[in-house]
């Protein structure tokens, strides 16, 4: 077995050009990129790596994804683009990796005979604990049962759907039968039973909500983008190039959800485009946003106005709404949600009294 070393313990690879692949496998140099989900990134991981392979005439590289959000086909594509681009002898020294879970693959590229089941075993065998440390801190949260079950119990009763049963909840959530009695069980002082075991909310869940909105990231987990290009795109425009896609898993939500359900809302203007993925795994392909404008840049810090919001909805049922032709909408509940986040607290106060008063 061949022997894996960090690359950082060689002085002479350290000094050029401020750059250095992860790690060695052999005459192999690995780079390791967890969590991509931009086309951007991943030219520019290519490029870097490409660029260290012309002063290591010895070497073979290898870019390794570690659940990665762009899916194997648009890698495949992107890496024929590759090939057109780099010289064929640097090429035919490169390789594209990725590791989901616990499975490593080869996407595209050439490696030398025995070498993938080596990288394979020694990165499973050394490397393991670190990766999964480190890609465990990126995942969404899996939403926690009794907020899924809450949020739709909720957006049932908004819509006066009338009760339920234990069956159509699990189906929707996506939950084991203990999950959702437990669940319901802790939420009795607001269930109302009927004759035929079936169920429903007797009213609005004032204490469970305030507990959902101010923790909202665990049942509603958002990322945030900006554009530092100078030149922003209005969301109107990204909203249509995002209509654009034809994907059945974005609903659009926030400002535009909310005043499709309630037309007064009193708010001059959209501040932000709001979407949502439905992905059960949280694993949701985000590739898109580069489509909608490649100048978007990922932003954590809550000070910086984002520009677009994209919700991660991990349950089985999207409950989105159609529209005809353009995306569909998200539920009352997450428009909700969606609300809070973007700090716009009187508008969701608005919203969220005239959803419960038109219940009646």
């Amino acid at each position: 077995m061949l022997h894996l070393s960090f690359v950082a313990k060689e002085p002479s690879l350290r000094l050029r050009q401020g750059y250095r692949p992860d790690f060695r496998l052999g005459n192999t140099l690995i780079e390791l990129k967890e969590d991509l989900r931009s086309f951007r990134n991943l030219r520019a991981a290519l490029l870097q790596l490409a660029y260290y392979l012309t002063v290591e005439p010895d070497s073979d590289g290898v870019l390794l994804l570690v659940n990665p959000r762009i899916t194997e086909e648009a890698l495949q594509k992107e890496w024929q683009s590759v090939e057109r681009t780099l010289h064929p002898a640097i090429v035919g020294r490169l390789a594209l990796m990725v590791r989901k879970e616990a499975e490593i693959i080869k996407i595209a590229g050439t490696l030398h005979p025995g070498f993938e089941k080596n990288l394979v075993d020694d990165i499973k065998k050394l490397l393991s604990d670190e990766i999964n440390q480190k890609t465990h801190a990126k995942r969404y949260r899996a939403p926690r049962s009794l907020d899924a079950i809450l949020l739709v119990l909720l957006n049932q009763w908004l819509m006066r759907k009338g009760p339920m049963t234990t069956k159509w909840l699990m189906q929707a959530v996506g939950c084991s039968y203990p999950t959702a009695a437990n669940a319901l069980r802790r939420m009795q002082h607001v269930i109302k039973h009927f004759p035929d075991r079936r169920f429903q909310l007797w009213g609005f869940p004032t204490e469970e909500w305030q507990r959902i909105v101010s923790d909202r990231d665990a049942a509603h987990p958002t990322l945030h983008y900006a554009d530092r290009s100078g030149q922003p795109r209005n969301t109107e425009s990204l909203l249509r190039r995002a209509s654009a896609l034809n994907r059945d898993d974005i609903a659009v939500g926030g400002v535009i959800a909310a005043r499709y359900y309630y037309p007064n809302l009193d708010l001059r203007g959209t501040p932000r485009l709001d979407l949502t993925v439905h992905n059960l795994e949280g694993r949701a392909d985000l590739s898109f946003i580069e489509e909608l404008d490649p100048a978007l840049e990922r932003i954590s810090g809550k000070d910086e106005p984002a520009i677009l919001a994209i919700h991660v909805l991990r349950r089985q049922a999207s409950l989105f709404e159609p529209t005809g032709d353009d995306l569909p909408r998200v539920d009352r509940v997450l428009t909700l949600l969606d609300l809070y986040d973007a700090r716009l607290e009187l508008q969701a106060k608005d919203f969220l009294d005239h959803l419960v008063t038109s219940v009646g």
